[in-house]
């Protein structure tokens, strides 16, 4: 195995990490380039020549594998700046995507006097339907009507679509009418971005596939756009790595398999977060973790359990319902470039607007002027205005007050006592995101360590661990590149999914047995394509079940992969019944069962990843001393005499107490006085509440 570099852009950060084959891991970091993310890909590859002493394109060159991540399509959704979409559906069915169940729009509350009507990414007039048919068994009671699909998809045309969604009811059960409107669509555009919804999530529900659909619709030609870009500049560059992204399930796939589904690249990057919490589990001996990923501008928390990661089919993106199997992390706008404000109540609040890369918070000196976390880190002391990012990046404190002092003004507060509660504010809101995926689910966060990552987590984790009363932070050895890091440890692979809906007392083993082979077959002809052999494909069968009346299914994972016969079946079930119980506390074992769909994950995981350890050191961490500044602990109220020690020149075994510092080039493990740091092998920090 050659070099593996993996990039994760982020909205104020670009990271990228390099393992070489002597196993040495490197961290560089550049700002992102919202206006062309692909830029700032290239200017992280540059740096990362740079840094080894070679020139670009001999570096490139020796590249293996690129594993990338980038929050662009879920950017463009949560913005509205995606691309301008036509749908074409079965006749009187146009409104499924409006009426959507008859949700409300959820970003309201019952305080509101007036909730805002939902405004779907199609607008009726450019939501045409046609003639057509298909029965939920895959019986074709209508065909087709070509003319009417071709006029419609004339019409679109006439408007400027940039990009077409085909959605058809029953689909799912037979794909034909959707296979032919594509087929009259390709004839009648010319490079606009075409998607159907059997490609997509071929799965009984139609608002769900129908919403998904059109979500990637809605991305797919911003994605297709920059993936293009992004590999001309590579191939320019002299790069012939084999380049994989990754996908919203935590899996990574082919470029030209996530232009074609687009809707599966929303929320990329931060899927991969959890992987990265596992390993770093895994080498320090804990399972129940709760990881959190704090950066410039949004904050990703995912509760896992027993070295699981958790995916979930119900997630929303703003508005949207996005129905593809998804890594359940929860993101708020929370991060290093968060904006203070005042809201209407005269109240302190931190968020989700962000200075983001450009023109950032104010100290950074390009032009921003509002108070943001990271200028309120720099006045309370945790981040040092000459060392940021290893010395290239110089920050002005001047600046931070002068906003601090502006925000301060409004409240009647000086800088420092503003710059306190803007730091308490976010680790309160952190607070209670970590509380709706724990406490509220019925988990005892006090049973979890924290694992933190991102730039600005290592600066926020322990007060977020003393807010909650968690008694164990991890902060991972390159914790500013959390997602990048997580990349390593995804597998290449993807899920295949059928619709199968019958009641289990009436499930036909033969037709179940013969979709798991197709399913099976097309997994590896896909592999296969990418000169992966049978034997190197892992598969895993799945299958999704319901009470006979209910609306959300369980996922039953490990079914058997041979020949399933009546006993297999009644082992689902009672793995079904276990399963219910352990998500929502109950279960209905003298209610009838029904399956829903049937699912193959196929994937080759990656070689393991052999990292270089650092040397072992005594428990006096004394050769890695650097001084002493003044920083606020609200533990003790006031500013204190701080040990600041440099985290390259730790050794394994070192121990440090609270209240110290400990400053990465690229972050700042802030240990308060409650807590007592221990450095392991690995380079990891485990924080430990004193007793």
């Amino acid at each position: 195995m050659g070099v593996i570099c993996c990039i994760d852009v982020g909205g104020t950060f670009t990271d990228c990490l390099v393992l070489d084959e002597s196993g040495e891991l490197k961290e560089y970091k550049v700002l992102s380039t919202p206006q062309d993310p692909s830029l700032a890909v290239m200017n992280s590859l540059e740096k990362a020549a740079a840094s080894r002493g070679e020139r670009f394109q001999v570096f490139t060159k020796g590249i293996d594998r690129i594993i990338h991540g980038t929050t662009l399509a879920t950017n463009a959704l949560l913005t509205g700046k995606g691309a301008k979409v036509g749908l074409i559906t079965t006749k009187g069915f146009r409104d499924v995507l409006e009426i959507r169940r008859g949700y409300k729009n959820i970003r309201t509350t019952m305080f509101n006097v007036f909730i805002p009507p939902y405004q779907p990414l199609v607008p009726r007039h450019r939501r045409l339907g046609v003639e057509e048919r298909i029965m939920y068994s895959g019986k074709v009671l209508v065909p087709l009507n070509e003319k009417e699909t071709e006029e419609a998809a004339q019409k679109l045309k006439e408007q400027n679509v940039e990009a077409v969604a085909v959605c058809f009811l029953h689909s799912y059960g037979n794909s034909e009418n959707e296979v032919k409107a594509l087929e009259t669509c390709k004839k009648v555009f010319n490079g606009v971005y075409l998607t159907a919804s059997h490609e997509v999530l071929p799965v009984g529900g139609e608002y769900e596939r129908f919403s998904t659909t059109v979500v990637g619709a809605y991305v797919g030609p911003l994605l297709s756009s920059y993936l293009d870009n992004l590999e001309s500049r590579l191939n320019k560059a002299g790069c012939k790595a084999n380049f994989l992204l990754v996908q919203a399930d935590g899996l990574v796939q082919s470029i030209a398999e996530s232009k074609r589904k687009a809707v599966y690249m929303v929320e990329s990057g931060p899927a991969a977060g959890p992987s990265a919490a596992i390993y770093c589990g895994l080498q320090t001996g804990f399972k129940d973790l709760i990881s959190i990923d704090m950066g410039g501008t949004s904050f990703d928390v995912c509760l896992i359990r027993e070295g699981d990661i958790p995916t979930t089919h119900e997630s929303w993106k703003g508005d949207e319902r996005v129905a593809i199997k998804m890594v359940d992390v929860r993101t708020a706008g929370a991060g290093g470039g968060s904006i203070a404000w005042i809201d209407s109540l005269g109240l302190m609040r931190v968020g989700p607007q962000s200075a983001g890369a450009d023109p950032g918070p104010a100290c950074y000196q390009r032009g921003g002027t509002e108070a943001t976390v990271t200028d309120a880190d720099v006045l309370l002391g945790y981040i040092a205005a000459d060392n940021f990012l290893r010395g290239e990046m110089k920050l002005d404190s001047d600046l931070s007050q002068k906003a601090i002092s502006a925000l301060g003004k409004k409240l009647g507060t000086d800088s420092m006592a503003t710059a306190q509660a803007i730091f308490h504010t976010v680790n309160s809101f952190m607070a209670d995101q970590i509380t709706e995926i724990s406490t509220k689910r019925g988990y005892d966060v006090r049973d979890f360590a924290i694992v933190s990552g991102g730039g600005a987590g290592p600066v926020h984790a322990a007060g977020l661990a003393d807010i909650l009363e968690i008694p164990v932070v991890l902060v991972p050895g390159f914790p500013a590149s959390f997602s990048a890091f997580g990349m390593f440890t995804s597998e290449v692979g993807r899920e295949y999914v059928r619709a199968y809906i019958s009641m289990a007392s009436r499930a036909d083993l033969s037709a179940i047995n013969s979709i798991y082979r197709e399913l099976e077959s097309e997994a590896l002809q896909a592999f296969a394509s990418f000169q992966i052999k049978p034997e190197q494909v892992k598969l895993s069968r799945l299958m999704e079940l319901r009470y006979a009346g209910q609306y959300h299914q369980v996922e039953i994972a490990n079914i058997p992969q041979a020949v399933l016969e009546a006993k297999d079946l009644d082992g689902i079930l009672e793995r079904f019944h276990r399963r219910h119980e352990e998500l929502y506390t109950f279960n209905m074992p003298f209610r009838a069962v029904e399956i829903l769909a049937l699912r193959v994950k196929a994937s080759t995981p990656n070689p393991p990843i052999e990292m270089s350890k650092i040397e072992e050191g005594g428990a006096d961490p004394g050769p890695a001393f650097k001084g002493t500044r003044e920083c606020f602990f609200s533990d003790q109220g006031r500013f204190v005499k701080t040990s600041v020690y440099e985290g390259p020149r730790l050794r394994a075994g070192n121990e440090i107490p609270g209240p110290a510092l400990i400053e990465e080039g690229t972050t700042v493990v802030v240990i308060p006085s409650t807590f007592r740091c221990v450095v392991d092998r690995s380079k990891n920090y485990i924080l430990r509440r004193n007793s």
